[in-house]
């Protein structure tokens, strides 16, 4: 009994006490226009992403999300922006994100309409800064500036 308290205390530690780790994409359409999502929890726009599934891979849980997201395929991941850690970084809970660029094709519309109320490709120079969600401006900043960031 003692053994299995300890168990199940060890576990309970590892999914309340650790950071959660998801997938952040910027996907990019063939015309250079990113898309956005619109979050139906806060009504912010943001980029699409979520957590990574036990048995996933990241290139797998970011095609997932995608789709999910915006309907968009994704072709091909262009580069790695960064992985993002800051425990204030997602309102939500502690979560480390590992932001992606992506190559997408497809017509953006809102597939889960519990998490997203819209789904829109922009213009870079469109895009909605200064007030996107969790530290997406940071995600794209860092994005247009080409840099790797690990923070």
């Amino acid at each position: 009994m003692r053994g299995t308290w300890r168990f199940i205390s060890t576990v309970i530690g590892i999914i309340f006490r650790h950071p959660i780790t998801g997938t952040t994409i910027i996907p990019v359409l063939p015309d250079g226009r990113i898309v956005l999502v619109q979050r139906s929890d806060n009504k912010k726009w943001g980029l699409p992403g979520g957590i990574i599934d036990w048995g996933e891979d990241i290139p797998h849980a970011a095609k997932r999300e995608l789709k999910e997201e915006t309907g968009l395929d994704m072709v091909k991941i262009l580069r790695l922006v960064g992985v993002y850690s800051a425990p204030d970084r997602d309102p939500r809970l502690h979560s480390i994100s590992v932001v992606i660029e992506a190559q997408v094709t497809g017509v953006p519309v809102a597939e889960d309409k519990l998490e997203v109320l819209q789904v829109k490709a922009f213009a870079p120079e469109e895009l909605p800064r200064g007030n996107l969600c969790h530290d997406h401006d940071l995600h794209l900043n860092d994005y247009f500036n080409g840099t790797t960031t690990v923070s």
